[in-house]
């Protein structure tokens, strides 16, 4: 199960953006209005993440993700990993969350869409999915700190994970404090396994609610 957690691998092993092309750290991240979005609202124990998923660039990831928030497959819910990176501005890593493969709660794999297809980029705020190989991404999800872009389709590479990269399909727009502040949270020495001990939330922060933000 948790060899599908190789998405941050690529964090580890690709520090391919230079330290002075890191973003400002702001609370509001700019989404290009001339593409279609639609705004969803991560209720947290630790406060409201508000995410734009490209709805039109990354339609096919966009709905998956629509469907598990309209479905509930959210609620209750954790985010439970924190992952720091050393590179460049700080704090700079990533913060995981969802479903965890609960069989309960998951849905089939989707179609990938790669970033040099849909023009979007694992830059700051951006959320991306977990997967262990394309077309298994379901219910498991991350969101950068800093600029990651090593993690975006590469087609001339060698390696057919990085010839893909990580589809990204939206970019956090209100709340970035509460992604640092869950980034910063306690570790538990002991959890996971390999290059992710200690990386695992020793109190995971619970995804109280999901919703699309034009219900409210």
């Amino acid at each position: 199960m948790l060899k599908r957690f190789t998405f941050a691998a690529l964090c580890l092993a690709s520090p391919l953006v230079a330290e002075d092309a890191a973003p400002e750290a702001l609370d509001e991240l700019a989404v290009e209005e001339h593409f279609a979005t639609t705004d969803v609202i991560l209720e947290t124990t630790m406060g409201e993440i508000v995410i734009a998923l490209e709805t039109q660039r990354a339609p096919i990831t966009s709905a998956n993700f629509l469907r598990y928030v309209e479905e509930g497959r959210f609620d209750g819910t954790v985010f439970y990993r924190a992952m720091p990176l050393e590179w460049g501005d700080q704090p700079n890593g990533l913060i995981q969350g969802g479903t965890q493969w609960d069989p309960e709660l998951v849905l089939p794999g989707i179609a990938h869409e790669p970033t040099n297809l849909t023009g979007i980029s694992h830059t700051r705020g951006a959320i991306s999915m977990a997967m262990e190989e394309p077309g298994t991404a379901n219910g498991d999800f991350s969101i950068m700190l800093g600029d990651q872009t090593g993690l975006d389709a590469n087609p001339a590479s060698d390696n057919p994970v990085w010839q893909s990269g990580y589809a990204v399909f939206g970019y956090v727009i209100q709340g970035m404090d509460v992604v640092e502040a869950i980034h910063a949270a306690p570790v538990d020495p002991e959890k996971g396994e390999g290059w992710m001990r200690g990386q695992m939330l020793a109190a995971p922060v619970v995804i109280v609610e999901a919703r699309r933000a034009d219900e409210e």
